[in-house]
């Protein structure tokens, strides 16, 4: 049975964990990816198995989205490919101190990559998405964005 092509997700934070498997589940259900997170040899890694095992395309994408240049480059596919139906912004960093033990430029990194890149990634996919009328977006969050009083306010 062939699955019907559902266009291409565009993932964050898409080498392990939740992003992995948003991955592995998008393409078993007929989308192609792109694949963005840091570490290039786990993109690889992944695409080449989800390739062989589903047959959908999956293209690689290395940035830090913490980066504004990186940012920027996916902030550019997500307005130029077409082919882009489904965002899953699940790239995140998360700490496990307290206000006072906390890092001040390691809250800012937080907030660059937890709230500044999921922001503009979603502006840029979302006039495509308009204009085609077709296309989501997907943000994952932690538990801990419920309760952010828990640890330091910054989640």
């Amino acid at each position: 049975m062939t699955q019907q092509f559902k266009g291409t997700a565009l993932i964050t934070g898409a080498s392990t964990g939740i992003g992995s498997i948003y991955a592995e589940r998008l393409a078993r259900r007929g989308y192609d990816l792109v694949l963005v997170a840091r570490n290039r040899e786990r993109l690889n890694t992944l695409a080449s198995r989800l390739t062989s095992e589903t047959r959908q395309n999956v293209e690689v994408f290395p940035a830090d989205l913490a980066k504004a240049d990186d940012l920027a480059k996916v902030e550019r596919k997500l307005r130029e490919d077409a082919s882009i139906s489904l965002l899953v912004n699940n790239a995140g960093i998360g700490t496990h101190t307290s206000l006072l033990e906390s890092d001040v430029e390691r809250m800012a990194e937080m907030i660059t990559l937890n709230v500044t890149a999921l922001t503009r990634l979603t502006y840029a996919a979302i006039p495509g998405f308009t204009a085609r009328k077709h296309g989501a977006v997907i943000n994952i969050s932690s538990i801990v964005s419920l309760a952010p009083e828990l640890l330091n306010g910054v989640m």
